[in-house]
């Protein structure tokens, strides 16, 4: 994919774009690159999508201060790239944290966004253990692949091989100081997504982001939104079970282009 970055304000963001189509923007978890997209944006490029891969604030090449700042900051970040590229509306994927990003951009800015995408939708119903302390040691650096598991974040279902982690970039301080931004917003200013139509793609084995996140979001908004269970997945769904991700993303996306 070609890389390319995007000033917005004082913020600079490290983009990957491949393809032509439709627009579909993807929001990786807190602290991580968005590497892990890499075979799965190759295939929608494939099924006719472009495809605008972003690296928030903090994250490998991408700038940008976190010191008290709100998921609306980070929606207008994604904004900004949109609007850099002229791909607005576009279908917004957000993966994980990457979600709550994307249901902030719909709610603030409709006029960007046509459809959104949730893989493992937290938010309302915690995990069942908080965050470990190992995570929150990890120091500065990078950590790849397995490591990443190896910190306690419970990012995969038991049936799941290690293995599969292998294109995860993670920055564990960059995780948490993303992850607190939620804590500067009111849960009732993302949580619905505005108005547009969600899909919610979520493993029956993630320990992160219960799956009782998404039947709650189908309990409260009804028809808008439509949900995908996965069995033998975790948080990671889109790395352990990529052509059950792939189909349920394409088909949603079908439905709402119709």
């Amino acid at each position: 994919m070609q890389s390319r970055i995007i000033s917005v304000g004082e913020v600079s963001l490290e983009c990957m774009m491949h393809g032509s189509g439709d627009a579909l923007v993807l929001l990786p978890n807190a602290g991580c690159s968005a590497s892990y997209f890499e075979h799965f944006a190759r295939r929608l490029t494939l099924a006719g999508f472009q495809i605008v891969a972003i690296n928030m604030r903090g994250v490998a090449s991408s700038t940008g201060s976190l010191a008290g700042v709100s998921l609306h900051d980070l929606a207008a970040d994604v904004a900004g790239v949109i609007e850099a590229f002229g791909c607005a509306p576009a279908h917004v994927l957000g993966h994980a944290f990457g979600n709550r990003v994307a249901r902030c951009l719909a709610a603030d800015r409709p006029d960007l966004v046509r459809s959104v995408i949730l893989l493992a939708a937290g938010g309302l119903i915690a995990p069942p253990t908080p965050l470990g302390s190992a995570f929150r040691n990890a120091g500065d650096g990078k950590r790849s692949g397995p490591e990443c598991a190896a910190l306690g974040a419970r990012w995969l279902s038991p049936a799941s091989d290690p293995r599969v982690l292998e294109p995860v970039e993670c920055w564990p301080m960059m995780h948490i100081a993303q992850i607190a931004t939620s804590q500067n917003t009111r849960f009732e200013d993302w949580w619905t997504a505005g108005t547009v139509q969600m899909l919610v793609v979520q493993g029956l084995d993630d320990d992160a982001a219960p799956p009782g996140n998404g039947y709650a979001l189908r309990d409260a908004l009804g028809d808008r939104v439509q949900i995908v269970d996965i069995h033998r997945a975790g948080h990671f769904m889109i790395l352990e079970q990529p052509d059950a991700v792939f189909e349920a993303v394409v088909k949603f996306i079908g439905t709402v282009s119709r």
